[in-house]
């Protein structure tokens, strides 16, 4: 397993400017992560040079870029809209794959009210799929999210509903398409977590851990004091032969010392959950 992080409780100072990018990867450098992961919002340019030395502050930490987590809005009903956000999403990869990531996170878009369920779900499958060559050629994998709503939308995620996220999974079946399967997200639409990994288990990639005090309603606590089961969803995934990115989705408002005690949790979970010791 390669541990990374999402910094979510430093979002706000990151994209007000008010913490440095490189203060963020000095941080990570000294709490036992493996690597980053970044908001595409992060970025400030998408220049060669500037990427560049980004690429370089990530490596002087002692990290590597795991994910860029970016957007796209394949719901708009507007035609050259969707084009847009296609492009835009070209961008992005190509400014991933200068980061040195691995892996870049799509949604399907925001559930705008009115759209036809099943209109919406052949745009999100076209945008989606439109991307995976491009990101093939540049030896990055596409990671499709159980999702709920960023800070920048206006709506909820589309998709948040897993009858039209798994619609959408099954029209991409076949390709290279993963999933980021985000722990808390199974419980803010009711689901069980080790229902919902058991029917993604053959395309899940990534892990976004996680972490809710309620179900219904996404409400971040430190890593292993909500609802989530990680005991039994590390097992899970052990069991299906997983031993890749699990992505810290650090939200809990505590900072680095909520960062610490969930880099702590997560390993010490992940080895317990070891074959060898759930005999």
């Amino acid at each position: 397993m390669k541990l990374s992080c999402l910094p979510v409780s430093f979002f706000a100072d990151i994209f007000g400017g008010r913490m440095p990018l490189q203060e963020w990867l000095r941080l990570a450098g000294t709490v036992g992560l493996d690597a980053t992961d970044f908001s595409i919002r992060f970025l400030d340019s998408h220049t060669e040079g500037y990427l560049k030395g980004v690429r370089q502050q990530i490596e002087d930490a002692g990290l590597r870029l795991g994910m860029i987590a970016c957007y796209s809005d394949f719901t708009r009903p507007e035609a050259v809209e969707r084009e847009r956000e296609r492009n835009e999403m070209r961008r992005n990869l190509a400014s991933a794959a200068l980061l040195g990531a691995k892996f870049v996170r799509v949604t399907a878009g925001q559930g705008r009210p009115g759209l036809d369920r099943d209109t919406a779900i052949g745009w999100a499958a076209e945008g989606i799929g439109s991307l995976l060559d491009d990101a093939a050629r540049l030896g990055l994998q596409l990671v499709f999210e159980n999702h709920t709503k960023p800070g920048v939308w206006n709506y909820a995620d589309f998709a948040q509903p897993l009858d039209i996220f798994f619609a959408i999974l099954d029209r991409l079946r076949g390709t290279s398409l993963g999933v980021n399967f985000d722990t808390a997200n199974t419980l803010v639409v009711e689901a069980d977590p080790l229902e919902v990994l058991a029917r993604a288990q053959d395309r899940v990639a990534t892990v976004h851990a996680s972490d809710t005090r309620r179900r219904g309603i996404l409400e971040p606590v430190v890593l292993g004091t909500g609802l989530v089961p990680f005991p039994q969803i590390f097992q899970a995934l052990r069991q299906a032969g997983f031993d890749g990115w699990i992505c810290i989705e650090e939200a809990s408002g505590r900072g680095m010392e909520g960062i610490r005690q969930a880099v702590d949790y997560v390993r010490r979970t992940w080895a317990a959950s070891s074959p060898q010791t759930t005999r």
